[in-house]
């Protein structure tokens, strides 16, 4: 059996908003997650994105979603990639669009956004919003102070349930356990 490659995550948590702010004004954008679609990667040009998200979706146990705002679904904020493992949710890939990195990004509070939505999925899942990925180790305290994530081994991290819950809630007002 082949062993799956995992991809150390960092990104760093700009922010955690309650949605995904503008970095400029400070206005704040709804934003939905949708499952992305082979006809969403033909907007998806390779030299905007650090990951092959094309083959990312080739990967039927994998489960791509894009985070847009609702104005605008079209363009795409970010991007993430997670496996159900059948007890929690597995982070792997996760990236904000080219135009949301750096000092000059347009929007902070992608990757929270994205990171509460596998939260709240591993709720739905009735996972108790366990989520799991491997951080690159120089940032394993940064993901503690922002997610509240713990170490389970090495520079593998989980976010336990009342840190998913937190996440999940001030992400997604209508979400209830």
């Amino acid at each position: 059996m082949k062993e799956q490659q995992t991809t150390e995550f960092d990104f760093v948590i700009d922010k955690l908003t309650n949605s995904i702010e503008n970095a400029i004004s400070g206005e704040v954008f709804d934003t939905s997650i949708m499952k992305l679609t082979a006809s969403d990667t033909k907007i998806i040009k390779k030299s905007e994105w650090a990951f092959d998200w094309q083959n990312e979706l080739k990967n039927e146990a994998k489960q791509v979603s894009k985070l847009t705002t609702v104005n605008n679904l079209a363009i795409i904020q970010g991007l993430i990639s997670f496996t159900d493992t059948g007890d929690h949710i597995f982070m792997n890939l996760i990236e904000s669009a080219k135009f949301n990195k750096g000092k000059n990004k347009l929007y902070k509070g992608v990757a929270g956004n994205l990171i509460a939505f596998c939260c709240k999925t591993a709720f739905e899942l009735n996972y108790d919003g366990v989520v799991s990925f491997v951080a690159k180790t120089q940032l394993v305290s940064h993901y503690q102070e922002t997610l509240g994530a713990k170490i389970y081994g090495g520079n593998r991290m989980f976010i336990d349930t009342k840190e998913a819950f937190i996440l999940a809630t001030r992400y997604f007002k209508d979400f209830k356990l």
